[in-house]
């Protein structure tokens, strides 16, 4: 299987009460899918699914921050509508304080949402997907590890985690399980609460998204995504040299070409 279709199962969406959630949510569900969309806030999920002329979302409160709640939620999407096929995590709280005006406790609330939401879906998700030995859960990520912008720490570091989070995956399952592909996009700057007032309208990162999300080929485990262009791993001297001596070009990056 190189590309996910609706029979292959439900895809599962966190954070898809509003912005790029709700329009991965829609996307989806106009291409045939059943769509469990999560979220903490009933009222945001049931707008999501009040604009969904399909009739194909289904709207699922919790709290990705809270493990018990997620082991339920996933044992009653597999229960209520089949096999999860897609998992996009992108579920996350950004909350504005500097460090010296957090506490151990909220720095680590925005921690068990952003990085230990991800952890309990990835894991719940996979352990139907290793059943089945196949799968595809795209990880929402930023590049905030690398440039945390002020007032930002306890959101830079569970997103840069998330992202070692995402590779230690490929190192565990990469081998065993090839027909399960994880991988990390990050969306850009959108036009969202979260986002900035002139970003990219979220409709438009989610047709990107999407197509990612669709594809299955194992070549993408561990892949990262910038919008549409893949983000080439880092080549260090030795292996720049190596390529010279070969006559070996460097593989141009993936761009993804939304179908439909």
């Amino acid at each position: 299987m190189t590309r996910l279709t609706p029979k292959h199962g439900v895809a599962v969406i966190t954070g898809a009460g509003t912005g790029l959630g709700r329009a991965l949510a829609l996307r989806l569900t106009a291409l045939g899918f059943s769509v469990v969309g999560i979220g903490r806030r009933s009222a945001a999920l049931e707008e999501s699914r009040a604009l969904d002329s399909t009739r194909r979302f289904h709207p699922l409160p919790v709290d990705v921050g809270r493990p018990e709640q997620v082991r339920a939620a996933f044992d009653a999407i597999e229960r209520d509508h089949g096999p999860v096929a897609l998992l996009f995590n992108n579920a996350a709280v950004y909350p504005h304080r500097d460090f010296l005006n957090e506490t151990p406790e909220s720095f680590m609330a925005t921690v068990d949402s952003n990085l230990g939401g991800m952890v309990a879906c990835c894991h719940a998700a996979l352990l139907g997907m290793a059943r089945r030995g196949q799968g595809r859960i795209v990880n929402v990520a930023t590049f905030a590890d690398i440039s945390p912008l002020p007032a930002s720490s306890a959101y830079a570091v569970s997103k840069g985690a998330a992202r070692v989070l995402t590779r230690a995956l490929v190192a565990d399952l990469g081998d065993r399980f090839p027909g399960i592909v994880i991988g990390d996009w990050m969306p850009g700057m959108l036009r969202t609460g979260m986002g900035i007032p002139d970003g990219l309208d979220p409709a438009q990162a989610a047709r990107w998204g999407v197509e990612l999300g669709l594809r299955c080929e194992p070549a993408l485990n561990g892949a990262v995504f910038e919008q549409d262009r893949e983000v080439p791993a880092p080549r260090g001297l030795k292996g720049r040299i190596r390529d010279l001596i070969l006559l070996r070009a460097t593989p141009a990056p993936r761009q993804l070409r939304p179908q439909g």
